[in-house]
């Protein structure tokens, strides 16, 4: 069975500020992709629980496109361990890294345009199950997660480098 394109399940952002999606078929990389291609290059903070290789794979290549000018995720304390050993490749592709208690899973893209606020239900990883997210371009929506999520960052979180360098020096 073929899996449907994004365009079947999404319309462009210019055209729909508030949009929702329940499928099997989109991965948050392809909502970052899909988002970044209409937006162009911008700033990218994401949260999840936790994060996979895959993911970062994604990641990287959409980086290299030129479409990602800075990339901060916040992720959860508990998925530190995973974390650890994926860090040679979270060093490469993420800007920052924060660790905190963290369930949420949102998407945040802007640039001097754009403002793009994505709540979904799935993690940074691969999978193949049945996600929903919530995307607008709603410029209020926008600024109240970004300004929650900078409280998180500045307040309720470590930056995951001094955990992984105080990690290895103990060693």
């Amino acid at each position: 069975m073929n899996r449907p394109a994004i365009s079947d399940i999404l319309s462009p952002l210019s055209e729909k500020e508030y949009q929702a999606y329940l499928s099997n078929a989109l991965q948050v990389a392809d909502i970052l992709k899909w988002a970044l291609s209409q937006t162009g290059p911008a700033n990218v903070q994401m949260t999840s629980f936790s994060i996979s290789e895959e993911f970062l794979r994604r990641i990287f290549f959409i980086e290299r496109e030129g479409l990602v000018r800075s990339l901060d995720i916040v992720l959860d304390f508990k998925a530190t361990n995973k974390t650890l050993k994926l860090w040679p490749f979270i060093a490469q592709t993420v800007g920052n890294c924060y660790l905190s208690d963290n369930h949420s899973k949102i998407l945040l893209v802007s640039n001097e345009v754009w403002k793009v606020a994505v709540v979904m239900s799935q993690n940074l990883t691969r999978g193949n199950r049945y996600e929903s997210g919530f995307i607008t371009t709603d410029a209020s929506v926008f600024d109240s997660l970004h300004q929650q999520l900078d409280y998180v960052i500045t307040r309720q979180s470590v930056p995951f480098h001094d955990i992984f360098s105080r990690t290895v020096d103990n060693r």
